[in-house]
């Protein structure tokens, strides 16, 4: 397909897929979701390659999650929300090569699932890390919450989520949700090294072993699922809809007044 939001480029055995929204901190719509999922399906069959590295363009933001102007409800695209968000998260799990985040800048709300999802992240050290939801009226009820829970524990996960703070890349190495951290101006070249690195392995090792990874935690899927389904009731709801609307009038959101 055509694409529009987002860059690929392939080399040396490595894939790299940009989402090239910079202009709204590389925020996905439903056609980012769309062209993502056709990249990383291209990508991750091809005998070729050996590494995808996923990153956002610019120094400001890796991704931000949906954006909120294509919000109304439901985003714009297919989906129980109008995100095939489920299908994106699925198939960085189910390629058989290790997908590398490489965070630059803010990976936050959705930005900050999809790089705790990648098997790898490698963070500048300026990268900011942590959700938003419960402040815009949202949530991700599968692997942003069950498997965010695996990566740093119960107790740091639940904080994560309930007081929506940021968290520095320091403080996201010493937590388990990254696997390094260099100077901004030493990013791709520690991304290039953990490249070539993998690049010298068996890929059918590393095939078995990413799926015997995703074993013990593709039950996860399943809470996803359900969890997707009652969000779709939630964004319908006024509490909901006051959380988008409060985001691009730029003002606190006033929640309970809303509450049933």
């Amino acid at each position: 397909m055509p694409y529009e939001d987002i860059l690929f480029a392939a080399a040396d055995g490595v894939a790299t897929i940009t989402i090239n929204r910079p202009q709204v901190m590389n925020a996905f719509r439903g056609r980012t979701c769309e062209e993502l999922i056709d990249a990383f399906n291209r990508a991750g069959w091809d005998k070729a390659i050996g590494v995808i590295v996923l990153t956002g363009a610019g120094d400001k933001a890796f991704c931000t999650g949906g954006d909120q102007s294509a919000h109304e409800g439901q985003y714009d695209g297919r989906g129980l929300i109008g995100l095939p968000i489920e299908e994106l998260q699925s198939i960085i799990r189910e390629v058989p090569k290790p997908v590398i985040a490489r965070v630059q800048g803010y990976a936050i709300g959705g930005g900050n699932v999809l790089a705790t999802l990648c098997d790898l992240t490698i963070a500048s050290e300026r990268a900011q890390f942590g959700q938003v939801g419960p402040k815009v009226g949202s949530v991700d009820p599968g692997f942003g919450t069950a498997y965010l829970a695996r990566a740093v524990g119960e107790k740091k996960a639940r904080e994560i989520w309930y007081l929506c703070r940021r968290y520095s890349a320091a403080e996201a190495l010493a937590m388990g949700l990254v696997n390094a951290v260099v100077p901004h101006d030493q990013l791709d070249a520690e991304v290039a090294r953990w490249c070539a690195e993998i690049m010298e392995k068996s890929p059918t090792a590393i095939a078995i072993a990413k799926r015997s990874f995703n074993a013990d935690t593709d039950a996860i899927r399943g809470i996803s699922g359900m969890g997707m389904q009652a969000l779709t009731l939630y964004y319908a709801s006024a509490e909901s809809k006051e959380g988008v609307r409060a985001f691009n009038e730029k003002r606190k959101p006033e929640f309970r007044k809303y509450q049933k």
